[in-house]
């Protein structure tokens, strides 16, 4: 019997009494058997990962490259829009000026002297690379973030978001 306690109702339940069918479980046991011996017999749903390589979407949004022109040179100017673009506040750079012989490393007279990409806090949204005005920063649709036990090893630098340059 329910009572319910902020009203005088009152509400009477009966059980209904189980079968026998029901009491030596047989029935419910051969039940779950059939399921599994079902999924056995299907397709796999995982995949064996170093060797097989999942097909991606073709607008996945992988891992970020700062891109360099024609002759070589950085595109980034350090204008910091990709920075305020960043829902999740992961990108940090810091900006310095050219000097006369560095005038084939960088396109403009400015350039980011330091700019790393906080990856555990990235959202892969792609917001910093619609805000670039120079296309320096891209998120590359083959390429994944690697996983790694270390908090330090998801500081990217430029040392690893550079493109390497390409040798004639």
């Amino acid at each position: 019997m329910i009572e319910y306690k902020l009203t005088n109702k009152r509400k009477i339940m009966f059980r209904k009494p189980m079968t026998f069918m029901e009491r030596i479980y047989l029935p419910a046991v051969l039940k779950g058997m059939a399921i599994t011996l079902s999924h056995l017999f299907r397709k796999k749903a995982t995949i064996q990962y170093p060797e097989q390589k999942r097909p991606m979407s073709e607008v996945f949004r992988g891992l970020h490259i700062l891109k360099r022109d024609e002759q070589g040179a950085e595109r980034c100017t350090a204008c910091g829009l990709c920075a305020l673009a960043c829902p999740a506040e992961a990108i940090t750079m810091t900006a310095a000026e050219r000097k006369p012989e560095e005038k084939k490393l960088y396109r403009e007279e400015k350039y980011a002297s330091v700019y790393e990409i906080n990856m555990l806090r990235c959202i892969f949204c792609g917001l910093c690379e619609e805000a670039c005005p120079k296309a320096a920063i891209f998120l590359q649709n083959d390429v994944m973030a690697p996983a790694s036990f270390e908090r330090e090893d998801f500081i990217y630098g430029k040392d690893r978001l550079v493109e390497p340059l390409k040798l004639n």
